[in-house]
Protein backbone atom coordinates (compact mmCIF):
# COMPACT_ATOMS: atom_id res chain seq x y z
CA UNK A 1 0.00 0.00 0.00
CA UNK A 2 0.99 3.45 -0.56
CA UNK A 3 1.62 5.95 1.80
CA UNK A 4 -0.82 8.00 1.30
CA UNK A 5 -2.14 11.02 3.54
CA UNK A 6 -4.99 10.26 5.77
CA UNK A 7 -6.45 13.05 8.24
CA UNK A 8 -8.18 11.79 11.27
CA UNK A 9 -9.39 14.82 13.52
CA UNK A 10 -10.88 13.37 16.97
CA UNK A 11 -14.15 14.77 18.31
CA UNK A 12 -12.95 14.30 22.24
CA UNK A 13 -16.01 15.11 24.22
CA UNK A 14 -17.16 12.18 21.65
CA UNK A 15 -15.22 9.84 23.45
CA UNK A 16 -17.39 10.45 27.09
CA UNK A 17 -20.80 8.56 25.54
CA UNK A 18 -18.72 5.79 24.26
CA UNK A 19 -16.79 5.60 27.67
CA UNK A 20 -20.09 5.31 29.06
CA UNK A 21 -21.34 2.32 27.32
CA UNK A 22 -18.25 0.84 27.88
CA UNK A 23 -18.55 1.24 31.41
CA UNK A 24 -22.29 0.48 31.36
CA UNK A 25 -21.47 -2.93 29.58
CA UNK A 26 -18.87 -3.21 32.55
CA UNK A 27 -21.63 -3.01 35.05
CA UNK A 28 -24.18 -5.08 33.05
CA UNK A 29 -21.34 -7.90 33.82
CA UNK A 30 -21.09 -6.99 37.06
CA UNK A 31 -25.33 -6.93 38.14
CA UNK A 32 -24.60 -10.76 36.13
CA UNK A 33 -21.91 -12.19 38.48
CA UNK A 34 -19.13 -12.48 36.18
CA UNK A 35 -15.75 -12.89 37.98
CA UNK A 36 -13.98 -10.86 35.49
CA UNK A 37 -16.69 -8.13 34.55
CA UNK A 38 -14.11 -5.29 33.50
CA UNK A 39 -12.45 -7.72 30.73
CA UNK A 40 -15.96 -9.34 29.73
CA UNK A 41 -17.41 -5.38 29.89
CA UNK A 42 -14.25 -3.42 27.43
CA UNK A 43 -14.30 -6.86 25.03
CA UNK A 44 -17.69 -6.78 24.77
CA UNK A 45 -17.30 -3.29 24.05
CA UNK A 46 -14.40 -3.29 21.48
CA UNK A 47 -16.33 -6.66 19.79
CA UNK A 48 -19.68 -4.44 19.28
CA UNK A 49 -17.55 -1.00 18.57
CA UNK A 50 -15.47 -3.40 15.81
CA UNK A 51 -19.10 -4.86 14.18
CA UNK A 52 -20.35 -1.28 14.34
CA UNK A 53 -17.60 0.39 12.28
CA UNK A 54 -17.04 -3.04 9.86
CA UNK A 55 -20.63 -3.26 9.25
CA UNK A 56 -22.06 0.10 8.52
CA UNK A 57 -19.78 2.32 7.10
CA UNK A 58 -18.69 -0.21 4.19
CA UNK A 59 -18.38 1.94 0.90
CA UNK A 60 -16.16 4.43 2.95
CA UNK A 61 -13.98 1.67 4.33
CA UNK A 62 -13.50 0.49 0.54
CA UNK A 63 -12.70 3.98 -0.52
CA UNK A 64 -10.16 4.20 2.22
CA UNK A 65 -8.28 0.88 1.35
CA UNK A 66 -8.58 1.93 -2.62
CA UNK A 67 -7.29 5.55 -1.95
CA UNK A 68 -4.63 4.16 0.13
CA UNK A 69 -3.77 1.30 -3.18
CA UNK A 70 -3.40 4.48 -5.33
CA UNK A 71 -6.59 3.14 -7.19
CA UNK A 72 -8.36 6.52 -6.87
CA UNK A 73 -11.02 6.34 -9.82
CA UNK A 74 -12.21 3.06 -8.05
CA UNK A 75 -12.05 5.10 -4.92
CA UNK A 76 -14.11 7.58 -5.77
CA UNK A 77 -16.73 5.10 -7.08
CA UNK A 78 -17.39 3.80 -3.10
CA UNK A 79 -17.19 7.52 -1.76
CA UNK A 80 -19.97 8.35 -3.96
CA UNK A 81 -21.93 5.46 -2.79
CA UNK A 82 -21.08 6.20 0.84
CA UNK A 83 -22.26 9.52 0.47
CA UNK A 84 -25.34 8.14 -0.57
CA UNK A 85 -26.16 5.93 2.46
CA UNK A 86 -25.11 8.74 4.63
CA UNK A 87 -27.77 11.10 2.75
CA UNK A 88 -30.15 8.63 3.01
CA UNK A 89 -29.82 7.51 6.44
CA UNK A 90 -28.45 10.97 7.97
CA UNK A 91 -29.12 10.50 11.49
CA UNK A 92 -26.18 7.75 11.56
CA UNK A 93 -23.93 10.32 10.42
CA UNK A 94 -25.58 12.60 12.90
CA UNK A 95 -25.37 11.04 16.02
CA UNK A 96 -22.39 8.63 14.89
CA UNK A 97 -21.02 8.86 18.39
CA UNK A 98 -23.21 6.69 19.88
CA UNK A 99 -24.77 4.60 17.25
CA UNK A 100 -21.07 3.76 15.29
CA UNK A 101 -19.30 4.64 18.19
CA UNK A 102 -17.01 6.48 16.05
CA UNK A 103 -15.56 9.59 17.37
CA UNK A 104 -14.63 11.46 14.19
CA UNK A 105 -14.73 15.02 13.91
CA UNK A 106 -15.84 14.78 10.53
CA UNK A 107 -19.13 12.82 9.44
CA UNK A 108 -19.04 10.52 6.97
CA UNK A 109 -20.47 12.99 4.51
CA UNK A 110 -18.22 15.54 4.79
CA UNK A 111 -15.44 12.77 4.68
CA UNK A 112 -16.83 11.30 1.29
CA UNK A 113 -17.12 14.47 -0.36
CA UNK A 114 -13.53 15.78 0.72
CA UNK A 115 -12.07 12.19 -0.55
CA UNK A 116 -13.76 12.76 -3.65
CA UNK A 117 -11.98 15.40 -4.25
CA UNK A 118 -8.41 14.32 -3.02
CA UNK A 119 -9.21 11.26 -5.60
CA UNK A 120 -9.89 13.76 -8.17
CA UNK A 121 -6.78 15.98 -7.69
CA UNK A 122 -4.67 12.93 -7.57
CA UNK A 123 -5.70 11.66 -11.43
CA UNK A 124 -5.06 15.18 -12.37
CA UNK A 125 -8.88 16.24 -12.74
CA UNK A 126 -8.58 19.49 -11.40
CA UNK A 127 -11.89 21.21 -12.23
CA UNK A 128 -13.53 18.20 -10.79
CA UNK A 129 -11.96 18.52 -7.20
CA UNK A 130 -12.02 22.39 -7.57
CA UNK A 131 -16.01 21.34 -7.75
CA UNK A 132 -16.09 19.00 -4.36
CA UNK A 133 -14.13 20.73 -2.58
CA UNK A 134 -16.69 23.92 -3.23
CA UNK A 135 -19.66 22.12 -2.42
CA UNK A 136 -18.17 20.34 0.47
CA UNK A 137 -17.46 24.12 1.54
CA UNK A 138 -21.31 25.43 0.43
CA UNK A 139 -22.60 22.52 3.10
CA UNK A 140 -19.45 22.70 5.55
CA UNK A 141 -18.30 26.29 5.35
CA UNK A 142 -15.44 25.47 8.18
CA UNK A 143 -13.96 22.67 6.20
CA UNK A 144 -10.35 22.97 6.79
CA UNK A 145 -9.29 20.36 4.34
CA UNK A 146 -11.65 22.36 1.31
CA UNK A 147 -10.29 25.54 2.11
CA UNK A 148 -6.50 24.32 1.90
CA UNK A 149 -7.46 22.64 -1.55
CA UNK A 150 -9.07 25.02 -2.90
CA UNK A 151 -5.69 27.59 -1.97
CA UNK A 152 -4.16 24.80 -3.74
CA UNK A 153 -5.63 24.85 -6.72
CA UNK A 154 -5.50 28.37 -6.90
CA UNK A 155 -2.01 28.73 -6.24
CA UNK A 156 -1.43 25.68 -8.98
CA UNK A 157 -3.25 27.87 -11.32
CA UNK A 158 -1.41 30.96 -10.88
CA UNK A 159 1.52 29.63 -11.66
CA UNK A 160 0.67 27.97 -14.25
Amino acid sequence: MANTPIIRQVAWWALIPQLLFMWLLVFVFYLLSVEQFILFGALSYLMISFLLRNLIPTNHRKGIKLTKELKFQEAIAEYKKSIQFFTKHSWLDKYRYLVLLNSSKMGFREMGLCNIAFCYGQIGNVNEAEKYYNRVLNEFPKNGIAQTGIRMINSIREND
